[in-house]
């Protein structure tokens, strides 16, 4: 999964890095050298919140929701910077690859987002992280493709509710799109792989892997770019 460095620098302007917000003399790319590095740095690992949700699939992050990689992921959500989709969606790719280990079909399902989400941020962000990311597999040789069976219900903002009022919120938050029951056909079984940015309780891609199952789409792991970590208070 190489050519990270390529797919960062050929994002051109404006000038200030979304890996660290800061404005680099001369700079012409997207992400600034020290940025790239730090992502280029980061492996896939098995992250696990405590507790974890009933039906949370084996999961696997890039890395902390911090530094570049939080500053990464909220300029291309957040601030408008689409051309970040596809180094972005080149990492997911990596932790994919990790997760599911060698080379074999797979069906990635992306996370979808609301309509009003997908309206505030001109498309449906991580449709476009699953589509990049299943081009990169597809160059490096796997078999992919990318299926959207579900569809998201309208629900208040998270950042609004406490956990108990998030787990709620995501058991109401999915429902299988009309027709999205699969046929498992005899030796053509890809390997199912839920996709979303980033899990903090684990809710949201639990109730998803749910509402997959009751379709016939029950996800094997699930791929993330970041994981926050729990503050302990002292």
């Amino acid at each position: 999964m190489r050519g990270l460095w390529a797919d960062l620098a050929d994002l051109v302007l404006p000038a200030d890095c979304a890996g660290c917000r800061e404005r680099h003399p001369g700079m012409r790319h997207g992400v600034c050298p020290a940025c790239v590095t730090a992502l280029a740095a980061l492996r896939p690992r098995s992250v696990r919140p405590t507790p974890a949700p009933p039906g949370l699939p084996p999961c696997a992050a890039l890395g902390p929701y911090a530094g570049p990689l939080r500053e990464a992921l909220l300029a291309y959500k957040e601030h408008g910077r689409h051309g970040l989709a596809r180094p972005l969606g080149a990492l997911l790719a990596e932790v994919v690859a990790a997760a599911v280990g060698g080379v074999r079909p797979i069906a990635l399902v992306p996370v979808p987002d609301t309509a009003a989400a997908a309206r505030a941020r001109y498309g449906d962000h991580l449709d476009r992280l699953a589509r990049h990311c299943a081009a990169r597999l597809s160059h490096c040789g796997w078999p992919v493709r990318v299926h959207r069976p579900l569809r998201a219900m309208p629900r208040p903002d998270s950042v609004t509710l406490d956990s108990a009022g998030r787990a709620a919120a995501a058991e109401a938050a999915f429902r299988p799109r009309p027709g999205a029951v699969r046929g498992v056909v005899p030796g053509d079984v890809p390997v199912v792989v839920v996709l979303d940015d980033i899990v903090t309780t684990g809710v949201t891609l639990a109730a998803a892997a749910r509402v997959l199952a009751t379709a016939g789409w029950a996800p094997s792991v699930a791929a993330v770019l970041a994981a926050t970590e729990k503050r302990h208070q002292l």
